[in-house]
């Protein structure tokens, strides 16, 4: 009654404001057609309203004006940018030639523009002559000179500075422009808006977002340069979102997390969950698995637990926002009483969308989410990026299968096959064409080459012994999946626990406690079933049977934060190393074996 209530008084007021504005044009002779847009904007957002489908955080009238605004700008900018790159997929060479020769023209007198005669270049094949397919060693040390102060080394305007995930081993650092990030926004994120908007034409411009969103840690390099670990995120449309932007200021992940959710809960009208990685999304749920019954008392005390470390002038203005709901909390207790399979619809009544990469190194959680937590709720994985910039973008939502259309302008594209991927492209991707959408290639992503076990040339890529893996887990009884990763023999020294090179693996398991050798000995049957070069080696004896060990819970979690800090990245690009290189995680994992 509360929320019909204020939908009615909104109503009232959007056309008091038409009046308004009628009668100020007739004072001061506005033009009829500025005079119909605002009408038309009062009256919409007062449809809205009238239709329930609102924002439940009590942002007041102005802030839902404003938010559907917001919304509706996006939405327009995107339809613009979709009709663009519809365009551009019936002339991809040409706009291809024309995206590179422009980044040639407007760093040809750099000093990497002269060294490789940018200004004598007149076409792709040109450049293909003048410039060697590359690794990040080839830019490394004039990175590091660009980060000492060396202007106009590689771009003419002042670069900003953005840190890798170091998913492929070591962080590395990177360059990266206004462009970039305003191509991400325009080609990438309006564009998907509009198709979401088309797909999902019953989600309306009011509901909020949970976005999933950790501060990062800005730092200067010795020239006074910043260096980002996201370089690509802007809290220009934080305001569509559950959470106040105050929770930025909170550097503790899990308090973070857990603010996140609490503002999230509060609000029965959320109509997109979204993060980054499903990695984070996942690490979510748990966290509200394991502290519901605290956080549903923050919701109906208006309070926030004491557990959480805030500095209290920041205590204060989140717990402003908070406000008493003994209501919506008797709503949160009776969707908790059935347990935690399929709770994402019942915490959120009106949810249409998670919106978060789920393939590749997060194929996992994104399962776990779609069996368990958040059972019948769509999943959307929107771009294919890199920390360079904007690769694709998804236009099939309702596929299951995650394909994306490159972007024309955004990049120049080069592929190679396969079996020369040491040649390596800076993005480090093997990915597969499926297809064409008129003439612009879909792609799909397949494996980091960085995540292949290689004891003795096999090469068992990511996608491969993840395979096995879900064959093998299914002969557990009991067992799920939580986490793993893998090592080579090699590594470990006088750990490994066998003479023959060999794999070993450390999973962490929900539901079972220890596994006997045969079930062990399953994962190595599943992978010589799925891989003839491994079942070979195996077979002569050159590769030794895998190692299956068992972790204690939260061995990943803790794994993630060690990792974190040691190459100095965001948690929001953090990406789990399913081969893990760097003997001290090995060991790490090792001290966190179970069985």
């Amino acid at each position: 009654m509360a929320c019909l209530s204020r939908a009615v008084w909104c109503a009232v007021l959007a056309c008091g404001v038409v009046v308004t504005l009628t009668a100020r044009a007739l004072l001061t002779g506005m033009e009829h057609s500025v005079l119909t847009a605002l009408c038309a904007v009062a009256l919409s957002v007062a449809a809205a309203l009238c239709a329930e489908s609102v924002r439940g955080d009590g942002c007041g009238v102005f802030g839902v004006a404003r938010h559907y605004l917001s919304v509706r700008r996006v939405s327009r900018a995107g339809r613009r940018q979709r009709d663009t790159l519809e365009r551009d997929t019936r002339g991809v060479r040409r706009v291809q030639e024309e995206t590179l020769l422009r980044r040639l023209r407007d760093t040809k007198n750099t000093r990497y523009g002269l060294e490789y005669h940018f200004g004598s270049i007149t076409d792709a094949t040109d450049f293909r002559k003048c410039h060697p397919v590359t690794t990040y060693v080839h830019y490394e040390e004039l990175i590091r000179r660009v980060a000492s102060g060396e202007e106009n080394a590689v771009v003419m305007e002042t670069p900003i500075l953005t840190m890798t995930s170091g998913s492929s081993g070591r962080s590395k650092m990177l360059l990266n422009t206004k462009e970039a990030n305003s191509d991400y926004f325009l080609q990438g994120v309006s564009v998907c808006v509009d198709v979401l908007r088309e797909s999902f034409p019953e989600m309306t411009s009011l509901q909020t977002t949970l976005r999933l969103f950790y501060p990062s840690a800005e730092s200067h390099s010795e020239a006074r340069l910043r260096i980002v670990a996201t370089p690509f995120y802007s809290e220009r449309t934080h305001h569509l979102c559950t959470s106040p932007t105050a929770i930025l200021q909170v550097h503790n992940e899990h308090d973070a997390l857990y603010l996140h959710l609490l503002f999230a809960l509060k609000d029965r009208h959320v109509g997109i969950l979204e993060s980054m990685f499903s990695s984070t999304m996942f690490e979510a749920f748990r966290l509200l698995e394991e502290h519901w019954e605290e956080l549903v008392d923050d919701v109906e005390s208006g309070r926030i637990s004491s557990r959480l470390l805030l500095d209290a002038r920041l205590r204060s203005a989140l717990e402003k926002r908070v406000k008493p709901d003994p209501a919506r909390a008797a709503e949160l207790r009776t969707a908790v009483t059935v347990g935690f399979e399929g709770i994402a619809l019942r915490l959120w009544p009106r949810l249409h969308l998670i919106q978060t990469v789920d393939s590749g190194p997060h194929q996992i959680y994104g399962e776990s989410l779609r069996q368990h937590y958040c059972r019948g709720v769509p999943f959307y994985s929107p771009l294919y990026a890199a920390s360079e910039g904007l690769i694709g973008v998804n236009l099939w939502p309702i596929q299951d299968r995650r394909h994306y259309l490159l972007c024309p302008r955004s990049m120049f594209f080069e592929f190679l096959p396969e079996e020369h991927v040491s040649w390596a492209l800076m993005a480090g991707d093997v990915v597969k064409v499926v297809g064409f959408h008129n003439q612009c290639p879909v792609v799909e992503f397949l494996y980091r080459p960085s995540e292949t076990l290689n004891v003795r040339g096999e090469k068992v890529n990511e996608a491969l012994f993840l395979s096995a893996l879900k064959k093998a887990v299914i002969q557990w009884p009991g067992a799920k999946l939580v986490d793993y990763c893998c090592a080579e023999s090699g590594i470990l020294g006088d750990s490994s626990g066998g003479a023959q090179p060999h794999y070993q693996v450390f999973l962490e398991l929900r539901g079972v406690r220890n596994l006997t050798e045969e079930q062990r000995y399953k994962l190595d049957m599943c992978l010589q079933g799925d891989c003839t070069v491994y079942r070979s080696f195996r077979i002569k004896g050159s590769i030794g049977s895998m190692r299956v060990q068992l972790v204690s819970e939260g061995a990943f979690r803790e794994l993630k934060s060690h990792m974190i800090s040691s190459f100095h990245t965001s948690t929001n690009t953090f990406q789990m190393q399913r081969v893990i290189r760097r003997k001290e995680y090995a060991d790490f994992l090792l001290r966190k074996t179970v069985s």
